[in-house]
């Protein structure tokens, strides 16, 4: 796949494309939030703000500037066609798949999830979805629409089936949603304290890894469309985060930061922060 540089990068993800062992790419796209528009201009906030953080992790003792990671910028995707930005995401993802590098996509809405997911389900059978959130997410549609970020997760099981969804964080839904739930996804409330007893399950199974940043609490990331109280603390984030360090992760995305609702810049610095230890986390080695 031939990918054009772009003039700027996430901090210490500079690497030229034939030599990166992942490639992340922006899906700024948000036609279908249900309370407050404002993801699509995520991607292009935690570049710019990524600069005031270290490329260095104390957490993990790595650094980005000793992988090899490459910025191809943001997706064109077309607003208001949520079917036709997610075969753009889809195509984008399965090309650098083909290329044996692991996607990293900075969302965007949580529905961009189903694009990238559709790309690795087709190349890896038995794929298995680890989903940070504070919502659901199951609904059959929402508002007679099947595309949406309430119902990403449900088009996600009609893809991947029952018991390879694990949700953590969750503290929102519908009724029908935590009843249906019961019998098709593994679902965690409130936190992730059982993620590291499933992860000896998962051992060399395929994983996707998607963080809607909504999973932490708005006392410290007030920065999203539909902030939820109750959540996790970023220190308890990182931590479920770091347990999945080892697996098999094929791809990953971080999704629904909303910067402009936080003046402050602290959800963006949050969210910079979680992209850095996740790309440290789940390293591919590089094509050098």
């Amino acid at each position: 796949m031939t990918v054009t540089p772009r003039p700027y990068a996430f901090i210490g993800c500079e690497a030229p494309y034939g030599e990166a062992g992942t490639v992340i790419f922006g899906a700024p796209f948000d036609s279908t939030a249900s309370f407050r528009p404002g993801a699509r201009f995520a991607p292009q906030a935690m570049r710019v703000e990524s600069v005031g953080i270290e490329t260095y992790s104390p957490y993990q003792e790595r650094c980005l500037e000793n992988l090899r990671v490459f910025d191809a910028g943001d997706l064109d995707l077309p607003f208001g066609n949520a079917a036709r930005a997610l075969d753009e995401i889809e195509r984008f993802a399965a090309g650098v798949l083909e290329d044996g590098k692991m996607p990293c996509m900075i969302g965007g809405e949580h529905l961009v999830t189903l694009g990238a997911l559709r790309a690795v389900a087709a190349k890896s059978r038995g794929l298995h979805l680890i989903h940070f959130d504070a919502h659901a997410d199951l609904r059959d549609d929402y508002m007679g629409e099947k595309l949406s970020h309430a119902t990403v997760m449900r088009r996600a099981w009609e893809i991947l089936g029952d018991g390879r969804i694990h949700q953590c964080g969750i503290r929102s839904g519908s009724k029908d949603e935590m009843d249906w739930s019961g019998g098709h996804v593994e679902r965690e409330l409130f936190g992730a304290s059982r993620l590291k007893d499933a992860v000896c399950a998962l051992r060399g199974a395929p994983l996707y890894v998607s963080v809607d940043l909504d999973v932490i609490d708005p006392s410290e990331l007030p920065g999203t469309g539909t902030p939820e109280a109750g959540g996790m603390s970023f220190k308890e984030l990182l931590d479920a985060l770091l347990s999945l360090r080892g697996l098999n992760v094929m791809a990953f995305d971080i999704c629904e930061l909303s910067p402009h609702y936080d003046q402050s810049g602290r959800s963006t610095a949050l969210a910079c922060k979680a992209l850095r230890e996740m790309l440290l986390a789940f390293r591919r080695p590089s094509s050098r």
